[in-house]
């Protein structure tokens, strides 16, 4: 075969070159997919290129260098000569371009973890990832080359399809495993998860090599397949479950324009699309970097789009006259002294740079750290949530089980009762109501003489810790008599009626008396159940009558039962009111680096409390966040949301977050103001502390040092006890 110029390439290229970048500019969502096409016409034209003739290993390399690493060269240091004339802040520019000129940038991003189809521009070199492969797989060609060929001599010319076709296959599985596995960076960045295209397009070449003749193919079904191609880029965004088979079918797809399309020609298309597809690698280089700078002007779509194309296709023209050794060398010298000053200031100030390289690694793994900790920490969490709410449900059975039980308990209370006449007579019906008790009871007892019992049956180990008592009808003791008797009684519960008899009025204030200044005595009011009810007592008004025994039992009884209800009640409310301020307290942290960098510091003063990252975050995902934390009441009452300048709410969606968390207490922490927000909305301004303090911030103008996350930790802490 000869090696000729075939028309179908230049269409394949000239589709693919517009199609990715109309995705660098946000325009088609499935452009990527056109690289693919790329590393096609890559391997194909490889293997055509030196069909016919034996590769020199020195002569090659030369061509390449000045075919593909030049330009790529000129580009490089142009655009950082532009970059530092403009004076913007590129934190990466050694270490990023470090890893341009040594071909392995797609592994830098990969380690950086880079994500390609994050639709925002923080690098003019974020595509040179294809470059890297593709100088990757253009150092190792020839030897490649001439192993194969070594192997179709020796063999036949089979073995190298089936050596290609599995290689192959093989790329093509170890990528889909990747993206099974979630792994999307890695098979996408990967350079041999990535070769199947140009492995295939070697592949399709020796195939039309070992031909040895051509033949003519129909042109309508190299054109039908080109709206498919179309259909693709347009309709598959990475995000689909189409994103596998659409790699691979854009790959085969591309294969078969190569292969239908040999001998298309038609100098109407060709006029066209030439000029462009003749400098179509220059324009894969500088479009990144045009787009890059033009986004710092902040113009309407409708006018940027137009002048970033416009500029790409100048730019690239510009670029190919000067490394064009075929064109004027007044006007490569002219257009040449204005690009090779820039990249030659651009080369100056890569040298000088500083490389942050240790800087990003500490970085990167402190936050990994940190992650491994918060994972541990959020597992942690649940389980403790699980642990706290199955307690807190058995303590609210406990208290609704004792209540319950509350009648049979008090009935069965070992309760130990000292009286006179008046508990003598009922004191068949008290063993009724307390089958567990003790009670001394004699006719004219006094208080006085009562507290002698009590001391008595106090060492004999007989009184335990409620004390029932029905002393002073018959007189009350003068003096500290009362309080030498609590000082024996201790910390007992004491029951303690009080009396009926008129003619010993004294008694009844004296008890009360001693009341106040003893919580652990409990009056009994049988004053009023006998006034209300006389019949319950015989002639002299103190004694009860048979009837009143048994009243006399059941109001002891129910006033103790009412006391001890009380008590568990109390007990309820306050282990409930604790529980409620205890939950109060805690607060779920959601957000991103900045979140995991302050983890540390946070935890140590919220150790209860719960933590949720998500590094690539977006305000889908937040909102997916709240919406299932709330429906499965795994939510603190606090929330406190707090991301780095890498994502910004909208007021709009800080008003639906502010609506969808309206029973929680919201915080929001400000990296950068937000402007016109809602004054109910509580917001935690870091930004002026930044502004004021640059040791707060790394070296990266996005996260913060040791000091900056401490200091964030504490205004954190002082916002919500405000």
């Amino acid at each position: 075969m000869k090696n000729k110029h075939y028309l179908n390439i230049d269409i394949l290229r000239f589709l693919s070159l517009f199609a990715v970048l109309l995705y660098h500019l946000n325009l088609l969502k499935g452009g990527y997919l056109a690289v693919c096409t790329f590393f096609v016409l890559s391997g194909y034209l490889s293997v055509i290129s030196y069909s016919n003739k034996e590769i020199k290993l020195k002569d090659y390399y030369l061509k390449k260098f000045q075919k593909i690493y030049l330009p790529l060269l000129l580009v490089v240091m142009t655009t950082i000569g532009i970059n530092y004339l403009l004076s913007i802040d590129w934190i990466n520019v050694k270490a990023e371009t470090r890893s341009v000129l040594f071909g392995y940038n797609n592994y830098w991003q990969l380690n950086a973890n880079l994500d390609y189809f994050v639709r925002n521009i923080s690098s003019p070199f974020t595509h040179f990832w294809f470059i890297a492969i593709t100088l990757q797989f253009e150092l190792i060609f020839p030897f490649i080359y001439k192993l194969l060929n070594i192997i179709k001599e020796k063999t036949n010319k089979n073995s190298t399809y089936i050596i290609l076709g599995l290689l192959g296959i093989s790329s093509m599985i170890l990528f889909s495993y990747k993206v099974l596995s979630n792994n999307l960076m890695s098979a996408y960045y990967g350079t041999f998860s990535r070769s199947f295209s140009i492995i295939l397009g070697m592949l399709l070449a020796y195939i039309h090599i070992n031909r040895n003749k051509e033949k003519i193919y129909n042109k309508l079904w190299f054109y039908s397949l080109l709206p498919v191609l179309i259909i693709l880029f347009v309709m598959i965004d990475f995000k689909s479950i189409l994103f596998t088979p659409s790699m691979i079918l854009t790959t085969l797809l591309s294969l078969l324009g190569i292969h239908l399309g040999m001998n298309i020609d038609n100098n109407k298309i060709k006029k066209i699309i030439k000029p462009i597809t003749k400098i179509s690698y220059e324009i894969y280089l500088v479009q990144y970097p045009v787009i890059y700078f033009f986004q710092l002007l902040d113009l309407n779509p409708f006018i940027s789009i137009p002048l970033i194309i416009g500029t790409i296709i100048i730019v690239s023209f510009l670029i190919n006259i000067i490394l064009n050794p075929k064109n004027n060398k007044k006007i490569r010298l002219t257009i040449g002294i204005f690009f090779i000053g820039l990249s030659i200031y651009g080369c100056i100030n890569y040298m000088n740079a500083k490389d942050n390289t240790k800087d990003m690694n500490k970085l990167k793994n402190d936050l990994n750290e940190n992650s491994e900790l918060i994972e541990k920490k959020q597992k942690e969490y649940q389980e403790k949530l699980k642990s706290e709410a199955s307690d807190w449900n058995n303590t609210l059975n406990d208290f609704e089980t004792n209540e319950q039980n509350l009648k049979e308990t008090v009935k069965n209370l070992r309760i130990v009762g000292v009286g006179d006449s008046i508990m003598e007579l009922a004191i068949k019906n008290l063993y009724e109501v307390f089958p567990n008790g003790y009670f001394d009871a004699v006719e004219n007892r006094t208080e006085r003489a009562g507290r002698g019992v009590i001391e008595d049956l106090i060492n004999q180990g007989i009184v335990g810790d409620v004390l029932l008592l029905n002393i002073g009808t018959n007189g009350s003791c003068l003096g500290d008599c009362k309080e030498n008797l609590m000082e024996t009684i201790g910390d007992r519960r004491v029951y303690w009626l009080n009396a009926t008899n008129p003619d010993f009025d004294t008694f009844n204030p004296s008890l009360y008396d001693i009341a106040s200044k003893h919580s652990n005595i409990h009056i009994i009011d049988w004053v009023s159940v006998a006034n209300e009810h006389p019949e319950y007592l015989i002639y002299d008004k103190v004694h009860p009558t048979i009837t009143g025994c048994r009243i006399y039992a059941e109001t002891i009884y129910n006033a103790i039962y009412e006391d001890y209800l009380k008590e568990l009640r109390e007990k309820k409310e306050a282990t409930i009111k604790q529980h409620e301020e205890e939950e109060n307290k805690k607060i779920t942290f959601i957000g991103n680096d900045l979140l995991i960098g302050s983890y540390n510091n946070l935890n140590q003063i919220y150790p209860d409390s719960n933590f949720v990252t998500e590094q690539k975050i977006t305000y889908k995902k937040l909102k997916t966040i709240l919406e299932k934390k709330i429906e499965d009441n795994s939510m603190s009452n606090n929330i406190v949301i707090m991301f780095d300048q890498s994502f910004k709410l909208s007021n709009k969606q800080i008003k639906e977050i502010k609506e969808m968390c309206k029973e929680y207490n919201l915080y929001i922490v400000e990296m950068t103001p937000y402007n016109k927000i809602d004054e109910s909305i509580k917001t935690i301004p870091f930004y002026k502390d930044l502004e004021s303090h640059k040791d707060y911030i790394s070296y990266d103008n996005i996260h913060l040092t040791e000091k900056g996350y401490k200091v964030l930790s504490e205004k954190i802490k002082y916002c919500i006890n405000e």
